[in-house]
């Protein structure tokens, strides 16, 4: 499967909003996290993250058709951490092996040392991709709710 990132810009933001939406819906469900899941935020706080120069989003793309999106803080300081947030794949194409090939990409553009991220504790699926990848626990988590507790991951290369 031929996946590659294409750069997003502000005027894509209502796009971003809309896959990111339907992409972390199941999981706001799930999990009730309404003050944390990327699927209650505003196109105002996508159009902010857009606007920041430290900040990357790139459309994940199978061919022409946009399958997710990836948004990478890089603030190009040598041995700072870059950060994952959020990834996502839309629930029609998850479980295909995109995000990794996706975060491959961007360890390439980015660089391969310095990685950060978090994700939820009980979502097996997403700590297991991450810890196949080579990111490692830090033993930081935080409690969101009585569901849901959200977990640390770094990656030293």
């Amino acid at each position: 499967m031929d996946v590659r990132l294409s750069r997003a810009n502000i005027g894509d933001a209502k796009e971003l909003h809309a896959m990111q939406v339907k992409a972390f819906k199941e999981l706001l469900e799930k999990y009730q996290d309404f003050d944390t899941s990327p699927a209650n935020e505003s196109i105002e706080k996508v159009e902010a993250r857009l606007k920041q120069d430290f900040t990357f989003y790139y459309f994940i793309c199978i061919g022409q058709q946009k399958v997710g999106a990836i948004r990478i803080v890089d603030k190009m300081e040598t041995g700072k951490n870059k950060r994952i947030s959020p990834v996502f794949i839309l629930p029609e194409f998850q479980g295909k092996g995109i995000a990794q090939k996706a975060i491959r990409l961007c360890e390439e553009m980015h660089g391969k040392e310095n990685w950060e991220l978090d994700t939820i504790l009980q979502e097996q699926r997403n700590c297991h991709l991450y810890e196949k990848m080579g990111y490692r626990q830090t033993g930081k988590t935080e409690i969101i709710n009585e569901r849901l507790t959200l977990t640390f991951y770094e990656k030293r290369e």
